[in-house]
């Protein structure tokens, strides 16, 4: 196990740098970075977008204000200062310059940074965990995404135990009564709860539950009330799991789903095998043959993917589901730095959260071994 455990660990980083290296480059062929959003908000337009095919007199410009459509009017000293802000470009000095590097002084001047460059700069930087500071939030990248955690922290944590406290008995009992009314009614229900998209599972439970159309009983926005540092401890812990229960219920509707079927299929295809019908055979309470002998080799998938199913819903966490309910987590930061062309947070969220995935694919691994010591991932690698 420590040899598999070994080269898995050695694979994580030419893994991860391959994953940093294809969005990277995939990034340097997307119009509308951030020099261009700055010049949006700078002109009070608000979008770059619109400003990415350019057009009209471009006479008097310098040509390096021309590259960037849209910043005519603008000083190109602001477009230099912009560029090297950013890390696009570099103040070089001449030798034996004197003093702190200034584009003002005749000896210095600015020059360009290949995207080669950059790439290795910034996978230094974030060997050293430096992952820099947002374009347009004047915060640490760090700091933004432990900002946004609690958010991800609830909606990932209590739907993945919410989803495993339900689907688990309720699949194990889908397989025992097989066939019965009992499973062809549930079935329905599950197939229904796939079906339904998150979001518009939120804003039903919100038109029902939260002072749509109906009863007013969950509030509509936030994981707190403003009183809530006034509370004591028991009003806190209430407080907060009554702001968390409508977005934690529709983000596990469809994960519910999944796991209540995978649960239930598992467990058919053990109770089949030969060893269940021996167990039988011996008299063994029904009991005793299902939770003593079948649950372990059944519930092996299920557990050791729990890990897994944590990381998509923390990390995968819906931007539909957090607008609607007004939570301000990872899922709203992601597509706001996407829009933004904010790349320190793009790419540092996309540096941890992947490295994250990675060691949760080995702690998978272990959570099967953990599950089932008969396991050898040595033997089959072998």
């Amino acid at each position: 196990m420590l040899a598999y455990l070994s080269r898995r660990l050695l694979l994580v980083i030419p893994t991860l740098i391959g994953i940093m290296l294809v969005n990277f480059t995939l990034t340097q062929f997307v119009p509308g970075g951030p020099i261009e959003q700055v010049i949006a908000r700078v002109q009070g337009e608000g979008d770059a977008f619109r400003n990415i095919s350019g057009g009209g007199d471009t006479s008097g410009q310098s040509a390096q204000s021309e590259q960037y459509a849209g910043a005519r009017g603008l000083p190109p000293e602001m477009l230099d200062q912009l560029e090297i802000q950013m890390g696009f470009a570099k103040i070089t000095c001449t030798a034996g310059f004197q003093g702190t590097p200034d584009l003002k002084a005749p000896e210095c001047s600015k020059e360009k940074i290949g995207a080669t460059e950059r790439f290795l700069i910034m996978m230094g930087n974030y060997l050293r965990l430096d992952f820099g500071t947002s374009f347009f939030r004047s915060i640490s990248v760090v700091d933004l995404v432990l900002e946004k955690m609690p958010v991800s922290i609830t909606l990932g944590l209590w739907s993945t135990l919410l989803a495993y406290l339900i689907s688990i008995p309720l699949g194990i009992r889908k397989a025992v009564h097989a066939g019965t009314p009992f499973d062809t009614w549930t079935s329905g229900l599950i197939i229904i709860g796939y079906a339904i998209p998150a979001f518009l599972f939120g804003v039903l439970l919100m038109v029902l539950f939260a002072g749509g159309s109906y009863w007013k009983i969950f509030p509509l926005r936030g994981l707190t009330s403003d009183n809530f540092s006034d509370l004591s401890l028991v009003g806190k812990i209430g407080d907060y799991l009554w702001h968390i229960t409508l977005p934690v219920v529709a983000t596990t509707i469809s994960s519910f789903a999944t796991l209540t079927l995978l649960t239930k299929n598992s467990f058919l295809d053990e109770i089949n095998k030969q060893y269940v019908m021996t167990a039988r055979a011996k008299g063994l309470p029904e009991r005793r043959v299902l939770y003593g002998h079948v649950f372990r080799n059944a519930m092996l998938i299920v557990i050791a993917g729990f890990p897994a199913l944590f990381l998509s819903v923390f990390f995968g966490s819906s931007i539909l589901i957090e607008t609607i309910f007004s939570l301000d987590g990872l899922g709203r930061l992601g597509f706001e730095a996407a829009v933004q062309r904010d790349y320190p947070v793009i790419f540092g969220t996309l540096f941890v959260f992947g490295l994250m995935g990675l060691l949760i694919g080995i702690l998978s691994d272990l959570m099967y071994v953990l599950v089932d010591p008969r396991i050898d991932f040595d033997k089959r690698a072998g």
